[in-house]
């Protein structure tokens, strides 16, 4: 295998179809999937019957008939409807894939000038677990169809998505506050959620690609006094979602002490809050048998480390 005669994009030059694939596959990073989360989604009818509806959306394949072949960019623009064969006395499990079938190499007679070499398929008797494509033909997972005996009609709670993005991006922030005043000392067994008043917490603009979010808050220090401490730190993150508490315990007496504290989640972005900004924000209760009072002040520093992720949604 010797050098292209010339670079992509060489005034002049001419390139082969290989050499642009070639290009596809460098600019995806060898990586192949969907580009965004909701691309090629598979789903059930609106009226479930015995089709599918596959979502528009894009993607890289990456050619498996040859080391130097290259991957291929694909886009489905529509929405397209396949058939689904029923099942007889027995389970089955049916894999639909995006294949691509390159005349440029063997075992494919196809003509890319009149026949469509890009296309979606059913594969069909794959394993009830079966999360990759059996074989090495040239394609991308996008759902598995697990079918009971005897059905024709294809539900969502059938379908198992399989997609997974070729570049999923990532936006890290870290987040630093620290009140400037003493709050409002905040007391109680009932286990009633209240935030401290000094301590605002951080307008966050949620990425519109979002699926994912892994919060971190680190509190040094939480202020503790009168009495023993015995409660729950959590984080709100607008209306909806909270990160996973965390107990205080703390039986050392009646005077000021402080105390370092750590928690954390990982949560689903609801589609509502992609291309938002929502408020995350610390809140404490204290529970039966608490009869101290907890507050954050000038010596107290929170930092917040929120990482939004990308995935299939």
């Amino acid at each position: 295998m010797a050098l292209f005669q010339a670079p992509i994009l060489t005034d002049g030059a001419t390139h082969s179809a290989q050499q642009f694939r070639m290009l596809v596959r460098d600019l995806a990073r060898g990586n192949e999937g969907i580009t965004e989360g909701d691309d090629l989604k598979v789903t059930a009818l609106s009226t479930p019957g015995s089709s599918v509806n596959i979502a528009d959306g894009s993607g890289i394949v990456r050619g498996r008939d040859n080391a130097f072949q290259g991957s291929y960019a694909v886009c489905n623009v529509g929405t397209e409807t396949i058939d689904i064969a029923p099942t007889g006395g027995s389970p089955r499990s049916d894999m639909v894939v995006l294949r691509v079938e390159d005349p440029e190499y063997p075992g494919s007679s196809l003509d890319p000038a009149t026949d469509q070499i890009e296309y979606f398929q059913i594969i069909s008797g794959v394993t009830s677990t079966a999360t990759a494509i059996p074989d090495a033909r040239t394609a991308i997972p996008l759902a598995r169809i697990d079918i009971p005996a005897s059905t024709s009609i294809i539900t969502n709670a059938m379908i198992t998505d399989l997609r997974s993005i070729a570049n999923a991006r990532r936006d890290r922030q870290l987040l630093l506050q620290s009140p400037t005043l003493l709050s409002t000392e905040i007391s109680g067994s009932s286990g009633t959620f209240s935030y401290f008043d000094t301590l605002g917490g951080w307008n966050i603009a949620i990425p519109v690609w979002a699926a994912r979010v892994k919060i971190k808050i680190d509190v040094g220090q939480i202020r503790y006094s009168t009495g023993q401490i015995f409660g729950y730190l959590r984080g709100t993150f607008g209306a909806s979602l909270t990160v996973q508490q965390v107990i205080l315990d703390d039986n050392q007496g009646t005077g000021i002490r402080r105390a370092t504290v750590v928690l954390g989640d990982n949560l689903l972005i609801p589609s509502a809050y992609r291309g938002t900004t929502q408020l995350l924000r610390l809140q404490v209760a204290g529970i039966s048998g608490n009869t101290g009072k907890y507050s954050v002040d000038a010596s107290t520093t929170v930092i917040a480390d929120v990482e939004f992720f990308e995935a299939p949604y």
